[in-house]
This record gives C-alpha cells, structure tokens and sequence, in this order.
C-alpha cells in the first residue's frame, strides 16, 4: 500500500501526502487498530523520502491522536481511533468536491468537467447509477381537490409513520413480490434510501460505535458515517454475497452493533447472496446481537425467475432485520419515496427524530407514489425488467469484442450495475483505459468509489445504447 504515485495529482507538501496515504489505509481496512507502522527509517525508503519528511507526518498524526508513538517500540495506529473519521468533517479551507470527503481523481474531475459543457448526447454515461431518462413512467397525477390534499396533510399531523393508504399499498407490494408479509404498524414511509440511513445512524448509532459494511460497497461513499462519527469496519464479498468466515473473524477483533447490506443485486458488484448464506448470517447476528441493515433497492429486477431475490427479512423471526426499500429504482428520482420495515417502536423513534429535524414528509409524493403502486407498478416493473435484461447484454457482447480475455465479470442476473474487472492492467494502463473511454465519450464508475483495491469498473447498463456507436 506504500504508494505515492496516488497522490501525485494533488498540491500539498509531501509530509501531507503521507499522513493521507496512512489515513486512507485507516479507512479502507489496509492498516488495522493497533497494527505496528514501518519504522521512520524503513517507510523513508519505501517512500523514496527523506527521514525528516515522515518523521513530520508521523508527528502531525501523533497529535490528532490517530497514532501512537512508544519510545523503543515503534509507531502504531490508535486502537481506539480506527475507522473513525480522521479529519474535520467540514474543512472550510477546501472547495466543496461533488465526490464529498472523497478525493475526486484526475478521470472524475474531466467527467465532470465535460457533463458541464457538453450535451448529454454527445456522451455515454454508463457511470450514472439511476434510472434512464427513457425508461421513466409516465406518472398519473392523482385527481384530488383542494380539500381533499389539505385532508391528506392532516393525517399525516396525527401520523408519523405516513399516509395509512401508501403503507397500505407498500404492504401489498412486499406481499406481492417478495411473499413477505409485514404488519402496517411496521411499515415507516421515508424520502428514499438516503433519509432511511440518514435516520439509522443518527438515531440507533452513536459516535464510537463501530459498523460493517460490504467491500466494495456504495456504503463506501456515503457521508453519512462520517457524520455520525462512526468506525467503519469492510466486510469482503464474493458472488454469493458476505463471506460469514471473515466476518466472524472481523467481529472478535472489531465488535460490530450493525452491519449495511445489499444483498440482492448488490452496488456495485451486481452478486446475489444466497439462501444459506442468508439463513447462517441471521443466525450469526442473532447469536451476537448484530442489527443487520438491509437495503433492497434492486430486488423488484431480476432478469429470470429462478433467481432467488428474497430479501433476509422474510425469513427474520427476531426482528433482528431493519429493512430499508425504495421506488427510485423503478420510478426515478423525481418520487423520492421510500419505506422502512421494523419493529414499530424503533419507527415510532425514528419518525420522531425525522420530526425534530424537518416538517416531515408532505401527503403529495406520497399520493402519487400511492397511485403508481395501485396502478402502474406490474406493467413498469416488467417493462425494466426486459429493457435492462436486453441492455445489460448488448453491454456485454460490447465488452468481450472491445477487451476479450482482458476482462472479468459474472453475466448480470438483475438489477442496474455490471462490475468488471481488469486483473492484468497495472495502475498506469488501467489509468490510460479511463482516458481511452473518456475520450470516446463513454463514462465510467471507477472501482475506487467503492472502496475497491483492484483495477474494476462500474457499468451502469441502463444507460448503454448500441445507437451511440452508430452515430
């Protein structure tokens, strides 16, 4: 991980390079609590620096209390400092990034560059994770007086938890698609995915606590962590979804209260977790009293029926499960409405911190969510289902005659993210790949958004049109 060339882009002193280089480590899991540093001497030559240069980052992260330095034994990284946020969380000295907290990297700030002074036609943007343009429903507006609004709004004064009619509706959808039945009183309807886990870590979290979270995962780039002042723990995934040995073995060293997961389709990779693995990890959970987390954004799109999306909810008989789901994915972003599935007195809690912090959510985006699940959600849904199904081909008879036996990746089974792999490219060519791409005006997600140590990509296959090559 001893690597500067990572940082060569950015225009701060050396000895700041380095304190970035052991924060990063900090964060994505390389350096782990307690772990013995290289001594100043040994790290000076891996670095190909002066001694004076890492004793300076040495000292400056000494004093922030992330490292400890023993005389006679060496420098090590805080125990009790591991995976909590290891810098201000608001530097008033830096310009806001459109990437957060997150080092935007030479491709991202030429992407975003262009998106800014180019029409959308002119480029491919497979790096854009939500719904195309194309594939949004068209969306009946509900045919409700004046009155009949201000009505709605009064319920929602004597009910936190949402319009009884849209929880109504999203009790149906569950049943209906997933066979998972759930009581009304468990049913919290929220903003979206985002205020879901917004109100999670705010109200069951507290500075300290430490979290698991898939790796890769787009958990990796959320803020919302980093607000709440928690450590952040990766747990390792193949294609059938967490491995249960590694986070067993994290658990002993790091105790978890929570872990994040995206089972199903999960974003990035795309994986499935399977029913075992599902049914071991609930028990595990239950067995160390670790809340689990689940957002199923993706589970409605599963490209063939014979893939189990089933959510670990359906088989929680503890209530051990928070399960957080949304219709962005089948309706976009302009609908920004989600729901939470809980025990009712952990939503009651959290509807309450919702209302100390906004007015809540207004009756009108629930009405019309109401109304799409009533009435267009089958047909929408099926529709998504063929196109992406369709796309994510063209997307992949594309990669294999552009990078043949370059390339790995596991054919999409639903949802909207291809991830590849480039195992045999170093960082210069993997690099020059992404140039390569832009400059054929074909966007990416670069693995490095999630947390990702190999050389991968993000393709979003909602957004690819073999019309683009064409034109």
């Amino acid at each position: 991980m001893w690597d500067l060339s990572l940082y060569q882009s950015k225009k701060i002193p050396l000895y700041q390079k380095i304190m970035l280089l052991i924060q990063d480590g900090i964060k994505n899991g390389e350096l782990v609590a307690g772990s013995l540093l290289p001594s100043e001497r040994k790290l000076a030559q891996l670095l190909q620096v002066n001694r004076s240069t890492v004793i300076r980052a040495f000292d400056e992260l000494s004093d922030r209390g992330i490292l400890i330095r023993k005389k006679g034994s060496g420098t090590y990284i805080n125990a009790e400092k591991w995976g909590l946020k290891t810098q201000p969380i608001i530097n008033w000295q830096a310009t806001v990034s459109p990437l957060g907290d997150m080092e935007s990297s030479f491709y991202q700030k030429q992407v975003e560059q262009i998106k800014q002074t180019q029409i959308s036609s002119s480029y491919l943007d497979l790096g854009n994770g939500d719904l195309p343009t194309d594939l949004l429903p068209a969306l009946k507006t509900p045919e409700l007086s004046w009155s009949q609004l201000i009505q709605e709004e009064k319920e929602l004064y004597s009910n936190e938890l949402g319009l009884t009619s849209l929880r109504k509706s999203i009790q149906s959808y569950l049943k209906k698609t997933y066979h998972l039945t759930v009581p009304l009183s468990e049913i919290l309807v929220t903003s979206g995915t985002q205020q879901a886990l917004f109100l999670i870590t705010q109200g069951l979290l507290k500075p300290g606590d430490t979290v698991g979270i898939e790796a890769p995962s787009y958990f990796y780039s959320l803020k919302l962590f980093q607000a709440a002042g928690v450590r952040l723990i990766p747990l390792p995934i193949d294609n059938d979804g967490l491995l249960l040995n590694r986070l067993e073995e994290l658990n002993l060293n790091f105790p978890l209260k929570m872990i994040f997961l995206n089972p199903i389709f999960q974003n990035p990779t795309g994986s499935v977790m399977s029913y075992e693995r599902k049914k071991k990890l609930l028990d595990y959970c239950k067995l160390k009293r670790i809340l689990i987390i689940e957002d199923d954004a993706y589970g409605g799109l599963a490209f063939s029926p014979t893939v189990d999306t089933s959510p670990i909810k359906k088989i929680d008989q503890d209530q051990q499960v928070l399960y957080v789901g949304s219709l962005s994915k089948l309706v976009g972003q302009d609908i920004r409405i989600g729901w939470m599935v809980g025990p009712s007195t952990i939503l009651k809690q959290l509807a309450k911190i919702r209302s100390q912090i906004d007015s809540g959510l207004s009756a009108l985006p629930q009405l019309l969510a109401d109304s799409f699940l009533k009435n267009d959600q089958p047909t929408q849904q099926e529709h998504l289902k063929q196109t992406l199904k369709t796309r994510a081909h063209d997307l992949e008879e594309w990669l294999m005659g552009r990078f043949g036996e370059e390339i790995r990746f596991q054919p999409a089974k639903g949802g909207y993210h291809l991830y590849t792999y480039f195992p045999y490219y170093s960082t210069a060519q993997f690099s020059q790949l992404l140039q390569d791409l832009l400059n054929e005006g074909i966007f990416v997600a670069e693995g490095r958004l999630f947390g990702e140590k190999q050389q991968a990509i993000r393709f979003s296959f909602g957004h690819f049109s073999t019309q683009f090559f064409l034109s």
